[in-house]
């Protein structure tokens, strides 16, 4: 397996889960990921929040950790990576309105290369208008903005996955097993026992 080298776009209040343990995972298994962030250099953090579901009509959030920045965004040239992974959280509230980030991410949409998003990530691929005609699956309260987008939304188990072609989403981080074995596969990455 040859290693491939995988960008992670992030913010401020990023879902700690849904960063950290792909990142993690990643790593593990051979690939390079560099994590940016809109307005940050290499070097510095963001903070994570921890989303749970506690039985309440939404999940609820408590603080995370710092979460490192691997490498600088204004640096950032797509042609550079092999796949781009969107973790949820709050931030994709907000990188969505940052004119290069959906630039970066119509570059991997157009060139066909693994994306895997998650939750809230989706957001983001929507503000980009990669949606259009692809099925997806995302936080529930996303799948509003997946169908503003052109895309169909995809009712899966919370710990369920979807993919579609290049595309592969996740409602939330409690599918990490499911979304990271599909995303892994898309990737063509063996993993031998």
């Amino acid at each position: 397996m040859a290693a491939k080298r995988i960008l992670m776009i992030v913010g401020d209040y990023v879902e700690d889960y849904e960063a950290m343990v792909p990142y993690q995972c990643l790593l593990a298994v051979g690939h390079q990921v560099d994590v940016v962030c809109p307005g940050k250099r290499k070097g510095t953090t963001v903070r994570t929040a921890i989303h749970d579901f506690d039985g309440a009509q939404t999940y609820s959030e408590k603080p995370g950790h710092q979460f490192h920045i691997t490498a600088s965004f204004d640096a950032v040239n797509p042609d550079d990576y092999d796949a781009l992974v969107i973790p949820g959280g709050r931030a994709p509230e907000y990188v969505r309105l940052n004119e290069r980030v959906l630039e970066i991410v119509r570059s991997f949409s157009s060139a066909g290369k693994p994306i895997a998003a998650i939750c809230h990530g989706l957001q983001v691929l929507a503000a980009a208008g990669v949606l259009e005609g692809r099925s997806v699956t995302a936080y529930p309260a996303v799948a509003p903005e997946v169908r503003a987008a052109g895309g169909s939304y995809v009712e899966v188990p919370i710990d369920g996955a979807h993919v579609d072609g290049n595309l592969v989403t996740a409602p939330a981080w409690p599918a990490h097993p499911a979304w990271l074995r599909e995303f892994l596969r898309v990737l063509g990455t063996e993993i031998r026992p």
